[in-house]
């Protein structure tokens, strides 16, 4: 007898746009191999960039946000696993959960740090260094209480289990590092990946939605672009992305080589064309999938040590981290124009990609790790009072907050 999955997500996933998709994607399927029987679920409205889930067997339903219905549907269902794409769907509906279906498995997936990367994002924007009270703010007081009232919560980068257990004192037992999952063949380089000779230019590739993404694309216009193209004059910079707005468009420039071409539905292609990747990201969080989808191309990658963070471990990178400017573009330039250089990096790529984000190498350990909380659920939670604790007043607070909005919403 197959056992259900309920996937409560914020989005849609959308693998062609975000890591966040990709990351989505590589869930299902693992606990497709699992033999689970997937049911998405979601608040929000299908866009035109949305993975067609039901294609891949799993069944899409819509709710409703401050709903009885979830609560009906939800006991109909009785999964014996929900995950919570991020810590919101969690506040949302986990106490619902809770009271319906209480001997389900909660799982939730942080995909990034949130606060993590808004306290980044604020030091950034106020050009002051990082401080504790950067990260004691109301987003991190609600992520954290959301990992603490999970049963687990899959954490996508070692830097941030790393503050998680360390700055936080979170058990690790509630805690497992799970980051991006590939098949062993797309480790490996495509028999159409292109060599040096056959590249050329730059690329730049995220979603604009993104904060980090879009000040990484200014910061490439305004500063960095200049600089390579002053040594490099004939070459460009090709920059894609969903959701590119009037604004972005506006810093197309043919003339100066910096070209936005908007959504592109299949990243190997651009990646591939390119000589090097340009990520000079100023703040962010969790794992970067231009970096992954880099590796997989064979294209080298000229970075930020905010993009290259959790990436490598111990492993040399496929490229050069570098955050000062001047050195980012000495680099950029030394990179683009050494064949060698730029081959071995090609290879080391590869080599992380073996070594470190293999599905084989996580798919095991997690499903085993799943299997044993299904077995020992309520004397692992017995042992989270912390936990406890905050599922008692969330239950509370949360639900007779959403019960006001329920019955003021059938007046209207």
């Amino acid at each position: 007898m197959q056992s259900t999955l309920l996937v409560i997500g914020f989005v849609y996933p959308e693998p062609n746009s975000s890591a966040a998709g990709i990351r989505m994607l590589q869930l299902i399927e693992a606990f497709q191999s699992h033999n689970y029987n997937i049911t998405f679920a979601t608040t929000c409205k299908k866009s035109e960039h949305a993975f067609d889930l039901e294609s891949i067997g799993v069944k899409v339903v819509e709710i409703e946000l401050n709903h009885s219905s979830f609560d009906a549907f939800v006991k109909t269902l009785n999964p014996a696993i929900v995950l919570f794409d991020r810590f919101m769907t969690e506040e949302q509906f986990g106490w619902r959960v809770s009271e319906h279906c209480p001997s389900a498995l909660k799982i939730l997936d942080t995909e990034d740090l949130h606060f993590l990367r808004k306290g980044r994002q604020k030091a950034f924007n106020s050009n002051q260094e990082i401080k504790n009270n950067f990260f004691t703010t109301d987003t991190a007081k609600r992520e954290i209480a959301s990992i603490y009232r999970s049963d687990l919560s899959l954490v996508i980068s070692e830097t941030e289990l790393e503050i998680l257990t360390t700055t936080y004192k979170i058990d690790s037992a509630i805690l497992w590092y799970l980051p991006f999952m590939i098949a062993s063949e797309h480790c490996q380089p495509r028999s159409d990946c292109k060599t040096y000779s056959e590249r050329r230019d730059f690329v730049s590739i995220g979603n604009f939605l993104h904060p980090p993404n879009l000040d990484a694309v200014r910061y490439l216009k305004k500063d960095i672009w200049p600089c390579i193209r002053n040594v490099l004059p004939d070459v460009k910079l090709h920059v894609y992305g969903a959701y590119d707005t009037p604004n972005i468009k506006e810093l197309h420039n043919e003339k100066e080589g910096f070209l936005i071409h908007g959504f592109v539905a299949d990243a190997f292609e651009v990646l591939n064309a390119a000589k090097v990747l340009l990520a000079p990201l100023r703040f962010g969080a969790g794992l970067k999938g231009k970096l992954i989808q880099a590796m997989q191309s064979g294209t080298p990658s000229v970075m930020s040590s905010v993009a290259a963070e959790g990436m490598f471990g111990t492993m040399n990178p496929n490229g050069v981290i570098e955050d000062a400017m001047d050195e980012f573009v000495a680099r950029t330039v030394a990179l683009y124009s050494n064949a060698s250089e730029w081959e071995a990096f090609q290879q080391q790529g590869f080599s992380v990609l073996n070594s470190r984000f293999k599905k084989d190498l996580h798919l095991t350990n997690f499903k085993n790790r799943l299997e044993e909380l299904l077995e020992t659920l309520e004397t692992h939670r017995s042992q989270n009072f912390i936990g406890q604790m905050l599922s008692h007043h969330q239950m509370q607070s949360t639900k007779y907050m959403a019960r006001w909005i329920e019955a003021k919403n059938k007046t209207l």
